[in-house]
């Protein structure tokens, strides 16, 4: 029925190229932030009073790599630089979870396949040539995931082996698919030059220190709503919003349980909002980049750029580091944190989606890069598995997952969303 019903709507509506309504943005963020709130936040919480087996569960959907790898975390080379995709927002697969109670910890080091960024490359591409290049593009991403898997199962087969039976192949495809996508826009428009020169690539170590520190600088102890910008006299002696009848600013007399980090809902949040930057240092971001139109489980790709975002900061929020850390700027006034990418399918043009379903895809990314100038990313999304319009959704965090702060209240957060048929 469901999907019946989406093949009908689809044939009788028009495409439609972005929606920037309120109503829908603050259903994206409202109800995708509660996405990952299924997790298994009392089994983790409980850890130390069971036996570890107990504690390890399933991750909630979306939790993990569409690779297939499984992992909480991958990388693509872009730019020059790592790019740190963080599935699920940091959940854990059974796999680490197992060795992080065994006193393991979460494997952050060995190398992957880093290869020259294309997308980033590629002049103004016509519109009749855009299925195309999308396609061919998000193919240069399953080789380097084939790749990659094929260097974590057998790279330790020595320097040779990966040079001509890894990375001598990979190099062989992507020139064929750099030679598709030349082909694809000379048809329409000025001819690229130099992609062939973008085919080959190497093993970079992934250990990059990136320094988040697990949330452990004094940021993350719950106690930020307890520094004096409270106690209870919103409204009383000159304090903040005095005169306004303030009801509450701390969690003093709430009646809900504390919030401890995890994702559940029906708790009270006593970490301070921290620090909120000039207006012209507040983040925006942008799809700058999308297709109109896709087939069922056609892999495509967004860019998303941002603008006064350092993206250096991740709490992995299926770990406990949600909510507990206040908003940090860094040296320059900018917003420390990372951003998130959805795509949910709409049951209804006319009506709010339930804010509690699980969305298709999702990630949170955080590469170390960003700044007050404009800065692109590329993110994958490995298909959508069914038909109809697709609400697809990038939005700022700050290093703890909430929409970083403006400094006024008529500038429009850092969000943005489109919609695509899938056909």
């Amino acid at each position: 029925m469901r999907r019946s019903t989406r093949a009908r709507r689809s044939s009788g509506n028009a495409r439609s190229k972005r929606l920037l309504a309120v109503v829908g943005t603050l259903a994206v963020f409202g109800g995708i932030v509660a996405v990952t709130q299924i997790s298994s936040a009392e089994d983790r919480r409980s850890a130390n009073t069971r036996p570890a087996a107990a504690a390890c569960v399933e991750p909630s959907p979306g939790a993990t790599a569409p690779s297939g790898r499984g992992g909480t975390t991958t990388r693509t080379w872009q730019n020059g630089r790592w790019v740190r995709n963080h599935w699920g927002d940091g959940q854990q697969s059974v796999a680490e979870c197992q060795q992080t109670l065994a006193g393991g910890g979460a494997s952050t080091g060995g190398s992957a396949v880093a290869c020259p960024d294309v997308a980033g490359r590629l002049p103004q591409v016509p519109d009749r040539a855009r299925a195309e290049v999308d396609r061919n593009l998000a193919l240069l991403q399953t080789q380097i995931a084939e790749a990659d898997r094929r260097l974590a199962a057998e790279g330790n087969r020595g320097e040779n082996f990966v040079r001509n039976a890894i990375l001598g192949p990979l190099a062989s495809k992507r020139r064929a698919t750099l030679e598709r996508i030349t082909i694809a826009i000379d048809r329409f428009g000025p001819r690229p030059r130099g992609l062939g020169q973008l085919a080959e690539c190497q093993v970079q170590p992934t250990d990059d220190n990136n320094g988040n520190n697990g949330g452990n600088n004094n940021g993350g102890n719950n106690n930020g709503g307890n520094n004096n910008g409270g106690n209870n006299n919103g409204g009383n002696n000159g304090a903040p919003g005095a005169g306004l009848d303030v009801l509450a600013n701390n969690c003093d007399d709430s009646r809900l349980q504390p919030h401890n980090g995890f994702q559940n809902g029906n708790r009270c949040v006593s970490t301070a909002f921290g620090e909120v930057g000039a207006a012209a240092n507040n983040p925006s971001l942008l799809i700058t980049q999308f297709p109109e139109e896709v087939n069922r489980n056609q892999a495509f790709t967004l860019r998303v750029t941002t603008r006064n975002l350092v993206r250096d900061r991740f709490l992995a929020a299926g770990q406990g580091g949600y909510y507990v850390e206040s908003s940090l700027l860094n040296d320059q006034g900018l917003t420390r944190g990372h951003f998130h990418t959805a795509c949910r399918m709409l049951d209804s043009l006319r009506q709010p989606p339930e804010p509690e379903e699980v969305p298709a895809f999702f990630v949170a990314t955080e590469d170390g890069r960003g700044g007050a100038e404009p800065d692109d990313v590329i993110i994958q999304i490995p298909g959508l598995p069914e038909s109809g319009t697709a609400q697809c959704a990038v939005w700022a965090g700050d290093g703890s997952h909430r929409l970083p702060m403006m400094e006024r209240a008529n500038q429009t957060p850092a969000f943005d969303v489109v919609r695509i048929e899938v056909s």
